[in-house]
């Protein structure tokens, strides 16, 4: 969907859309740590008819280099995604509602010094994203930003609350109180 969104924008180079994903902190959103990723996902945007290579560019002292632009079906196709995704919850796994299913099988206090730790990296998570929005940048272009500044600052607050009751002991558990609950609830 990145792709197609800067193909809207102007033909270019799959080089220059890693470039302007990174610089915009659109690799928050997707996984471009490779080049070779994009250049995939532009393969299969042109064999499905959404993209298609155009003209041709050269930047002093580099190689020719094919831009590639959006086709009219890529143009649907990208306001049918996001008139789809947007008002629709996507099922998704993440990983941590996962483990959290599963503290059980570690000690409070290994739990703790861990959900320490995830705080701590949120923590940093939500200063970059508030450090990198150049003032009077429109809400337009920080609105992704805004989104994961908010679900950051949830989670940052519920983490802060579950350590408290870890170190209060508040929250905890043993063997003895699961066995039991396996025992009561089944």
């Amino acid at each position: 969907m990145v792709l197609l969104a800067l193909l809207m924008e102007a033909p270019m180079h799959p080089y220059r859309m890693q470039q302007m994903i990174k610089e915009r902190g659109q690799d928050q959103l997707v996984n471009v740590a490779q080049r070779n990723s994009v250049y995939q996902a532009l393969d299969r945007l042109v064999r499905d008819g959404l993209a298609r290579p155009g003209g041709s560019a050269r930047e002093a002292g580099r190689p020719e280099r094919t831009e590639y632009e959006i086709t009219p079906d890529g143009e649907t196709t990208m306001r049918r995604w996001l008139t789809d995704m947007l008002p629709t919850p996507a099922r998704e796994f993440p990983e941590f509602p996962a483990a959290l299913a599963f503290i059980a099988v570690l000690a409070p206090a290994q739990v703790r010094e861990l959900l320490g730790r995830r705080l701590a990296e949120q923590d940093e998570r939500l200063a970059a994203i508030h450090a990198q929005a150049p003032p009077g940048l429109p809400r337009l272009f920080l609105i992704e930003d805004e989104y994961r500044a908010a679900m950051l600052t949830a989670e940052i607050a519920w983490l802060r609350q579950v350590v408290a009751d870890l170190d209060s002991g508040a929250f905890t558990w043993n063997r003895e109180m699961i066995e039991q609950t396996a025992r009561l609830f089944g």
